[in-house]
């Protein structure tokens, strides 16, 4: 069995630069002047695990394609009916556009994404076939999760709960929900619905939930209630969960710590508009969090750049954060968090964890996070993927 030494690096920034040399797809050793059958030369660079891109819809994606204006109408139906009105009005297939934007992912650093991918009557399951495609296209480079997403409901839409179940039997990982009350309007029949397909296939479930306050946190009590009684722990999650920022301090107290009891884990996108989730208490309690890009210039937003140092960079001063090490606690959301979101263990640069690491550039762990240099290497199971942001 083959190995691969990536010379004088440093984890996390720390200390001297070390070697790492990784077989069978693992750190095997990490240590100075290590010998291997391939080398790859670190240059002096800050070692990290890789991104994890825990929330993403690369269905929707128009990375690459010439820029347009948006035109969705206020709330979020108008958004969804401007997607709806446009997305096959796009100058590349569904596969395409989720293809290249998924590579422009890794070879920006990230081996770990999660996708939604749109199931309604509209597109039935052409979106998700698209995203099928990507993963794919890209499997020796990246563990991609697809979840069948009802962006349009699941009771609103009927015959959509059909069709999550057509997607599931064709290779969707996850089902997925949205705003069980606020947009489906009958919190107890969408997640019914949502459960009872992920209980029939075995699969992890993964929950939009953009409801605040009160009603937000009410959906969290249905879904970790579910979580327990499914014996789900571990496999659910929870994206945006924005109630959890905007209740008071003993109800957010109580809500973690029933999230920690189910072992429901959380996402985020680092949104410029809403308080950020108390990332310290969760951490604290042993909850599950991961950071994603959602939407990347698509019906929905402008903004994105399939780039998560990017995002974790947003994610950090969006938080108000200076210190060097609350700084890099945020980036280990970005890594090791978003991969123990999607269930993977291991996911970290130690001896014995997953191969896959990105090399950033700069003389300390949060200059690398300010100034975003492009000159990163990807290295997915010990094996170089990305070089300078180009694929290999």
């Amino acid at each position: 069995m083959t190995s691969t030494v990536l010379r004088a690096v440093r984890p996390w920034g720390a200390g001297p630069p070390v070697d790492v040399r990784f077989r069978g797809g693992a750190v095997e050793a990490i240590g100075p002047d290590l010998d291997g059958d391939e080398v790859v030369d670190g240059g002096g660079g800050i070692a990290v695990p890789a991104f994890a891109d825990a929330h993403a819809h690369l269905d929707s994606t128009r990375l690459g394609l010439p820029f347009r204006e948006h035109t969705a109408e206020p709330g979020l139906r108008g958004l969804i009916m401007n997607d709806r009105a446009n997305w096959r009005r796009a100058e590349a297939s569904v596969a395409d556009r989720a293809t290249h934007t998924l590579g422009r992912t890794i070879a920006r650093g990230a081996t770990v994404v999660r996708s939604h991918a749109q199931v309604d009557t509209d597109c039935g399951l052409e979106r998700l076939h698209g995203v099928l495609a990507a993963r794919d296209a890209h499997a020796g480079r990246a563990v991609v999760q697809v979840v069948a997403f009802p962006q349009a409901g699941v009771l609103r839409d009927p015959g959509t709960a059909d069709l999550l179940d057509a997607a599931l039997r064709e290779g969707a990982d996850l089902v997925g929900g949205l705003d069980p009350a606020g947009y489906d309007r009958d919190p107890v029949g969408h997640l019914d619905t949502v459960f009872g397909l992920a209980d029939k296939h075995g699969v992890g479930v993964d929950v939009h939930l953009h409801d605040p306050g009160e009603l937000g946190a009410f959906e969290v009590e249905l879904i970790c209630e579910r979580a327990l009684a499914l014996d789900l722990r571990g496999r659910v999650a929870i994206s945006h969960c924005f109630a959890l920022a905007g209740v008071d301090a003993d109800r957010q107290a109580a809500l973690v710590d029933l999230l920690a009891e189910a072992d429901v884990a959380l996402t985020t996108v680092a949104p410029g508009a809403r308080e950020p989730l108390p990332v310290d208490r969760l951490r604290a309690a042993g909850v599950r969090l991961g950071l994603g890009q959602d939407g990347i210039r698509d019906y929905w937003s402008p903004y994105g750049n399939a780039d998560m140092l990017d995002r974790t960079y947003e994610f950090a001063h969006r938080s108000g954060l200076r210190r060097d090490d609350e700084i890099a606690e945020r980036v280990r959301v970005a890594t090791t968090g978003g991969a123990a979101v999607c269930g993977l263990t291991g996911h970290d640069l130690v001896v014995g964890g997953r191969g896959d690491v990105v090399v950033l550039r700069g003389d300390a762990l949060t200059a690398a996070v300010v100034d975003r240099d492009p000159d990163r290497l990807v290295l997915r199971a010990g094996r170089l993927v990305a070089r300078a942001g180009e694929l290999c």
